[in-house]
């Protein structure tokens, strides 16, 4: 828990089953944007 820190949620590259021989910086924004709208979603 990060101390004072409520419902916090950490999205992060580690979820693609491989690694890109590119730059990972646009599919982690893209994840990042998709489990955003889940999360509005959910509290919809």
């Amino acid at each position: 828990m990060v101390m004072g820190m409520r419902h916090l949620r950490v999205v992060h590259a580690s979820v693609m089953p491989t690694l890109i021989s590119g730059n990972t910086n646009a599919p982690t924004i893209m994840i990042a944007e998709r489990i955003s709208d889940l999360i509005k979603q959910q509290y919809a």
